[in-house]
């Protein structure tokens, strides 16, 4: 037998990977067929090239596709000429594939006026467009999408059914005769006369915040450029000090707002097209992202984005504008009232962002699934897992039960294991409101559907009070299956041996807050990790929390803490003289001296904002990790320093930082105290797991949790045990904040080791 039966996994359906096949197998002149199955792409081939077929099927894949396993044995091949077979039965073992942004030969469609989709904001192909979004349920198909409803015109039709066109089976296929429209409607609902995207613009350019229907839910957008108009979005959304993200053209167009390294730069051109945050460059935008080191910027995502700036620029026939620098910036931020979801429907558009919108740029596809967008770092590290990269599975070191995790309470997302796959779902935020559990409950419903899982467990955080806990101990009672409880912490290092493979890790965990297995406020844990089980080595020398949640707040509060557990207290009527004459410490001493209404936390973020309330750099958080952005922001534009001698102590396991507080305190310049904080911090963490490993043959260190964001420190961590011969274990592929938890929590609780019910 001269044939091969070729077996492909990985995400190879709704990408062009069959017509790529046959394209290749029809160059070659080889004989066989290609059809989709439950599992993947299967493939029959023969003739005299067919080791050159071989050589070049896994390098010349689809711009979106991506080949897990290749699997190929000798077979008989009988057929004339080479053909696209329908697609087999079978139980579901792939997947939706994430949304893209558009392809350069799209983009040249939408430039070419003599091109039939000229200018048409719903141009995709195989190659790009909405897929999560739009998406039903499975198998894939047009009938399971929101462009059910808009019927091929014979010419798309003709596309879709040739496999020698990049719109071969391209379920959202449509031209501006058959496909979704756009429309312009002021504040009170009224359409606007006139080219939409040409009146979008132009309010735009008077300093009107207009709400756009995006990819995964409507975004709130306004010239970047006027101070004015940023700050009228902030005070109508409610968003007094957090950062917002940039939108612009290219690379280009930013060179003189952010630094766009090769890193960077890859991530920003790349089909997912997320928020990448970047250093920020010499000319500052007011009021973008005040008090941090780093802006974030993006690409458009859509050919509805992209027009805006063929508009700007005048429509210019033709794809040489795209590599010009454009002197449009908007700010584009998720459309929603503070605190609640993304707005998704065009009635609660209305409904939800009224007094917040000048305008909509609204059409009538359906968002299917609310997405908002990623947030990444180069190398890469996720802030926010979500358009472009979801439903994207993380492969697992090996098969197990399929199980559902709900994550915790902020920065919530769900993930589901299938086989030798977790999917993590799209960022679903804190749920703290009725509207964000009920966002929580689509989720589930959705990637369950999409994924045709009914799972044999249920895992969530130990805090009873969740309402990821409640849903899920209700789910877990309706299906007859064990609910898991998993510790925060835990969870946090899990994540990282769930998608590194690894069973066993040293991990420091390290956060804001979390409950601990024994009812206390963890978050500066040095933990061994075993699979299921979790053994807590030592923490960090405790802080109290006068006034309790209110402390994390107010970062001075953390400070005279942190002075009174390193017996300074004597020192905080001067320190108070220099940071905050107008504040009174007394009923703090008071409540600290008496042990009232101040509960102790091990959390590192608490250390960061005793750090940044020492240092004088503010006396309230706007939002939350604030302050410890901003000590991260003036340390990097500092520059290294050596860490203070003597700065921290290890004893019993643990380690103790009270030893830096009076050096922070006696520091005449706040930048070269937050780099010396960093750089002190770094060192003692890198010590402290280095003698915890030692005794641990074979472990290796993990490091996640929120305090894990952090650029600097993680960059001086991985330095201090790479010089120690050590590599050091990060999250990749999942987010090592809270948005990363359900990945942890589903990989404890797949092990038959965690099998007990809680709750």
């Amino acid at each position: 037998m001269s044939g091969r039966l070729i077996r492909i996994r990985g995400l190879v359906q709704g990408v062009g990977f069959r017509p790529y096949v046959w394209r290749l197998a029809r160059e070659l002149g080889l004989a066989g067929w290609v059809r989709n199955d439950a599992a993947g792409v299967t493939i029959a081939v023969d003739g005299e090239k067919l080791p050159e077929f071989l050589a070049r099927l896994p390098r010349e894949i689809p711009p979106l596709a991506r080949v897990d396993r290749i699997d190929a044995e000798p077979a008989e091949v009988v057929a004339d000429g080479f053909a696209i077979l329908d697609s087999a039965a079978g139980a579901a073992a792939t997947a939706i594939g994430p949304d893209a942004a558009t392809c350069p030969d799209c983009a040249a469609e939408l430039c070419d006026p003599a091109d039939r989709r000229w200018r048409y904001a719903f141009t995709t192909c195989t190659h790009c467009g909405p897929r999560f979004t739009v998406s039903r349920g499975i198998p894939y198909d047009r009938a399971r999408t929101s462009l059910a409803g808009f019927p091929l015109c014979p010419r798309c039709a003709a596309e879709y059914a040739d496999p020698a066109d990049r719109r071969f089976h391209a379920e959202t296929t449509c031209c501006p005769g058959c496909g979704p429209q756009l429309r312009l409607l002021d504040a009170q609902g009224a359409a606007v006369d006139g080219d939409p995207l040409a009146e979008t613009l132009a309010r735009l350019r008077a300093g009107r915040i207009v709400a756009i229907k995006g990819l995964g839910g409507y975004q709130l957008a306004c010239d970047a450029r006027n101070a004015a108009a940023v700050a009228e979005l902030r005070r109508r959304k409610q968003r007094e000090e957090k950062p917002f993200a940039v939108m612009a053209l290219n690379a280009a167009s930013l060179a003189a707002h952010a630094r766009i390294g090769a890193g960077e730069l890859e991530l920003f051109e790349s089909p997912a097209a997320p928020i990448v945050l970047c250093p920020k460059g010499a000319a500052e935008l007011p009021g973008i992202a005040p008090g941090l080191a780093w802006l974030g910027v993006m690409r458009p995502a859509s050919p509805l984005h992209l027009l805006l700036w063929h508009e700007a620029a005048g429509r210019p026939a033709g794809g040489a504008w795209l590599a010009e620098p454009a002197e449009l910036l908007l700010v584009m931020t998720s459309a929603n009232p503070h605190g609640e979801p993304l707005v998704a429907a065009d009635a609660e558009a209305f409904e939800r962002l009224d007094g917040i919108a000048d305008a909509f740029l609204m059409h009538d596809r359906d968002i299917v699934v609310r997405c908002d967008d990623s947030v990444v770092r180069a190398g890469p590290a996720f802030v926010r897992r979500a358009r472009g990269y979801v439903p994207v599975p993380i492969a697992l070191a090996g098969d197990g039960p399929d199980v559902l995790a709900l994550g915790g309470l902020l920065k919530n997302t769900v993930c589901v294991t299938r086989g030798g796959e977790a999917f993590l779902s799209q960022h679903v935020g804190g749920l703290d409101n009725a509207a964000a559990v009920g966002f929580l409950e689509e989720t589930v419903d959705h990637l369950l559907a999409i994924l045709d899982v009914r799972p044999a467990a249920v895992a969530h955080d130990l805090h009873p009070d969740f309402p990821s806990t409640h849903l899920a101990l209700r789910l877990a009672d309706a299906w007859g299956v064990p609910a898991v409880g998993t510790g925060h912490h835990h969870a946090h290092l899990a994540a990282i041996c769930a998608e590194r493979g690894v069973d066993r890790v040293v991990g420091l965990a390290l956060d804001g807050v979390g409950l601990g297995p024994d009812g206390g406020a963890w978050g500066g844990e040095l933990l061994d990790v075993d699979g299921a089980r979790c053994t807590r080595l030592g923490h960090l020398s405790p802080l109290r929390l006068p006034g309790g949640d209110r402390a994390a707040r107010e970062p001075w509060r953390m400070a005279v803490s942190a002075l009174h557990a390193a017996g300074l207290a004597g020192r905080i009527p001067d320190w108070l003289r220099r940071t905050g004459p107008e504040r009174d410490a007394g009923p703090l001493l008071a409540m600290l001296a008496r042990d009232l209404r101040c509960p102790p936390t091990s959390s590192l973020g608490r250390w960061f904002d005793a750090a940044a309330g020492l240092l004088g750099l503010r006396a309230e958080a706007r939002y939350e990790g604030q302050a410890a952005m901003e000590l991260e922001g003036l340390a990097a534009a500092h520059g290294p320093v050596a860490p203070q001698p003597g700065g921290w102590r290890l004893a019993g396991g643990g380690l103790d930082l009270r030893p830096l507080v009076g050096a922070l305190l006696d520091c005449p310049d706040a930048a070269y105290g937050a780099a010396l904080f960093h750089a002190t911090l770094a060192e003692a963490l890198a010590e402290w797991a280095l003698v915890a490993v030692d005794r641990r043959p074979g472990a290796k260190i993990a490091v996640g949790g929120g305090c894990a964001m952090n650029a600097l420190l993680m960059a001086g961590l991985r330095q201090r045990l790479a010089a120690a011969g050590v590599d050091l274990l990060e999250a990749g592929l999942a987010p090592p904040n809270d948005g990363g938890l359900a990945l942890g929590q589903a990989w404890i609780a797949r092990r038959p080791e965690s099998r007990v019910v809680a709750g």
